[in-house]
């Protein structure tokens, strides 16, 4: 037992060493879910289940409101505005305004090269296009009925079942973690063409140094590209961060045992447990930052040592304080996006909030 208890205040100092340099703040969001405010200060708003978010072309924070069934941001004047989406829960506005549209709760945003804006369009089974220029909305991939085809076809054609997370490669291409068929699809950007490049449309565990090609994946729900190219996903049901190295066409398993849990700070990160991880974002340093959701908390893959760190929440789930990061409790957090200053900012979604971690 005291053996025990001496490894767990290690474990708790280690974590407390690193989440002692952050302070955090609420950025949007007066802690009650709704629409208004727009006009004004983002946190006197009233915003309504922050999902995925990013920096715009613009320099605006973007974020989706999971059931506000809109998209807001907050310029740098700390302005809050809403971009897209009506309010209203449907599948409408295509060829339109995209202020006019309706989503099906909308997942996460990402930006293409030019500007245009991407959204993950969950339960209406597709991903949706904003024209930079025009603000016009259209369907980009899926037909809006769930299933699992098209692949080697246009992707607008192609049947989606629940899309969770996208995002560009260096290339230019648009990945969608199709979390309904437990497979990424990806999209040629050039010609429109959809095919499935991980799973096999089961769930199924993920073995450490397994092929990309044929292996199954246990719901992914998040992804990001590091800075060589390659591509990391976070599993909500497998409990894990995996990486897929591209180049050796094999998958290595970074973070999590496999076994839901909020244990292992301060220690080795693939012998810790994670619950339920929905967001994955890259720092400077090549940290990766999880939005490990149903421990409410944001957990830090610190890749010099290897050690998965807490740097904010308790594990339990509440609206908590300002200030210290490890005294401030979430509730069910989703996205997460490390700015270029360091900056990382969190979608705490069920206290209706957009929080800030900043460098004391």
């Amino acid at each position: 037992m005291k053996l025990l208890l001496a490894s767990l205040s290690l474990a708790f100092l280690c974590a407390s060493a690193s989440a002692a340099e952050w302070t955090i703040s609420t950025f949007a969001g007066n802690g009650t879910a709704g629409g208004t405010g727009d006009g004004g200060p983002a946190t006197s708003a009233q915003i309504d289940n922050p999902f995925g978010l990013g920096r715009g072309p613009d320099g605006a924070l973007w974020f989706c409101e999971y059931t506000g069934q809109r998209i807001r941001k907050v310029d740098k004047d700390g302005t809050i505005h809403t971009v897209a989406g009506t309010g209203k829960k449907g599948y409408s506005g295509d060829g339109g305004p995209a202020l006019q549209a309706t989503f099906n709760l909308p997942h996460e945003i990402r930006f293409d090269k030019e500007g245009n804006y991407f959204i993950a369009d969950m339960t209406n089974h597709a991903i949706r296009r904003v024209d930079a220029k025009t603000g016009i909305i259209t369907t980009f991939a899926g037909t809006g009925k769930p299933g699992y085809s098209g692949d080697g076809g246009p992707a607008s054609q192609a049947e989606l079942k629940q899309p969770h997370s996208i995002q560009f490669d260096p290339a230019g291409d648009l990945f969608i973690c199709d979390i309904g068929n437990n497979v990424i699809r990806k999209v040629d950007m050039k010609t429109g063409i959809i095919s499935t490049f991980a799973g096999t449309g089961k769930a199924g565990v993920t073995l450490e140094g397994s092929p990309i090609k044929g292996t199954p994946i246990k719901g992914p729900r998040s992804m990001d590209f590091d800075t060589a190219g390659d591509l990391w996903i976070v599993t909500r049901e497998g409990n894990q961060v995996l990486k897929f190295d591209l180049k050796a066409g094999t998958i290595h398993i970074i973070a999590g045992n496999g076994k839901k849990g909020f244990t292992g700070n301060g220690g080795p990160a693939t012998e810790a447990a994670l619950s339920g991880p929905k967001g994955l974002a890259f720092d400077k340093e090549g940290n990766v930052w999880l939005a490990d959701t149903e421990s409410h908390s944001v957990r830090m893959v610190n890749m010099k040592t290897g050690n998965l760190e807490l740097i904010a929440g308790t594990g339990e789930k509440a609206d908590g304080p300002e200030g210290d990061p490890l005294k401030c409790k979430m509730a069910r957090l989703h996205g997460i996006f490390v700015d270029t200053d360091g900056s990382v900012f969190i979608g705490d979604s069920e206290s209706h909030r957009v929080r800030v971690l900043r460098k004391k």
